[in-house]
């Protein structure tokens, strides 16, 4: 019974997020209708205390402040300079700057901690440089789409925040664990265009570049490596919290925003703007996380589904395999945090109950969000990449180019499951 009803409630909460209903308003409605119905009217007592201690939460002042870092380095012009610099060394692959794609996503995403600002910033830089030169479209946009992921997994991220926060999990060893996960997945998307090019026939290659040449463009990938070094070196060697490191990367984006020539009061007006809109976005759905996880805690759904599943016999393999394809379907109608927030209040405490290392199934809950964000008909990635071709084609290119890079993630999450010391190895020598 207990189990019909936590579906029924979240098949209510997906339907009201569905019909258009903001994400924190359907998880708030459903915790306080849920409190009030097995509690009554003192369960709104209870509320205030939660909203009050998560808004005082210290952890979650490094969500605009990462933000912010993003927003710095994307208007400053970093970005382009340093995908000029990439392809000097990518371009000769075959492939071309498909690999310059991934490389750059993957080093932006070192700065930016959003999937969606990782794609738009590489996307708006690549495509007419990839048009002229004649690439397939389809594989463009597949490559973009699916680099632009790499932003979440590749620390600092603001989904591992959102994770920790309503876990209780260290943000520092979620972002060092992402590490090792994120190189390996840019490297396995450079394989898989390799192995595209040297099939289809058409190898694409950029000119050579003299080798004094792309020594000096190697100035331009200073910023994010130094920004990232700051960031991580600082939570590796146990020198500042997730928020100081994300203050001093700031401090370090403002140094080379101003290096750039571009720092002037309208730039600071835009990031300023732009971070205290999606910031308030994400914290106001974290306030409602929490309202939701109070209700589930005070009524006993996590320990009702702990025990159902249990019951069910599942071994750890067998629970991230039913895991995978729960989050593939979800993955296809949500967006990434709404996806978080709703499922792991409920899967986190199974997973944790059969022996599942938090850490590893933080890093497992990003991926899947990574697969959600280019699956179809919801796939953020999807739409940005295709918003932004210049040629204004079907969005069908960017699906099916995205499609073979889905198909890797869930490879690799399997690979992660069968060697999990691939995550947990970097955060234990912390």
């Amino acid at each position: 019974m207990n189990v019909m009803v936590i579906g029924f409630a979240f098949l209510a909460m997906l339907g009201m997020m569905l019909v258009g209903m903001p994400i924190a308003v359907s998880m708030a409605v459903i915790g306080i209708v849920g409190g009030i119905a097995a509690y009554g009217a003192p369960f709104m007592d209870s509320i205030a205390p939660v909203v009050w201690g998560v808004q005082n939460e210290n952890l979650l002042t490094s969500i605009p402040l990462f933000v912010l870092l993003g927003e710095l380095l994307l208007r400053s012009g970093i970005a382009d300079r340093m995908y000029i610099a990439l392809s000097a060394w990518l371009g000769r692959l075959p492939g071309g700057l498909l690999h310059t794609n991934i490389g750059s996503c993957a080093l932006f995403a070192a700065t930016s901690g959003s999937s969606v600002a990782t794609a738009a910033t590489v996307g708006t830089v690549a495509l007419p440089s990839l048009q002229k030169r004649g690439y397939s479209m389809r594989s463009s946009l597949g490559s973009l789409a699916a680099g632009g992921t790499l932003g979440i997994l590749i620390p600092p991220s603001v989904n591992m925040i959102v994770y920790g926060s309503l876990t209780n999990n260290s943000i520092g060893q979620l972002f060092i664990a992402g590490i090792i996960p994120g190189l390996l997945l840019t490297g396995l998307f450079m394989v898989w265009i390799y192995i595209q090019a040297v099939m289809s026939g058409d190898v694409k290659r950029e000119a050579h570049v003299p080798l004094g040449e792309r020594l000096r463009a190697l100035v331009h990938l200073v910023p994010p490596m130094v920004v990232f070094g700051i960031v991580m070196g600082s939570l590796y060697f146990g020198i500042a919290t997730a928020a100081e490191s994300a203050a001093l990367g700031v401090m370090a984006a403002l140094a080379f925003t101003w290096h750039s020539g571009r720092l002037n009061l309208e730039l600071l007006r835009t990031c300023f703007i732009s971070t205290a809109r999606i910031s308030g976005m994400i914290l106001l759905i974290i306030t409602a996380a929490f309202i939701l996880n109070l209700a589930i805690s005070l009524t006993g759904v996590a320990e009702a589904m702990t025990k159902w599943v249990a019951g069910l016999g599942l071994s750890k393999t067998g629970l991230i395999l039913a895991l995978i394809l729960f989050y593939l379907v979800l993955g296809m109608f949500m967006d990434v945090l709404s996806m978080q927030v709703a499922t792991i209040p409920i899967t986190y405490p199974i997973a944790v109950a059969l022996g599942i290392d938090p850490i590893w199934f933080g890093i497992f809950i990003v991926l899947m969000c990574e697969l959600g964000l280019i699956t179809p008909p919801v796939g953020m990635n999807l739409f940005v990449v295709h918003g932004i071709r210049p040629d204004k084609g079907d969005i069908k290119d960017a699906i099916w180019g995205a499609l073979p890079y889905a198909v890797i993630m869930i490879l690799f999450t399997l690979l992660l499951t069968a060697f999990p010391q691939i995550v947990t190895w970097l955060p234990s020598r912390m």
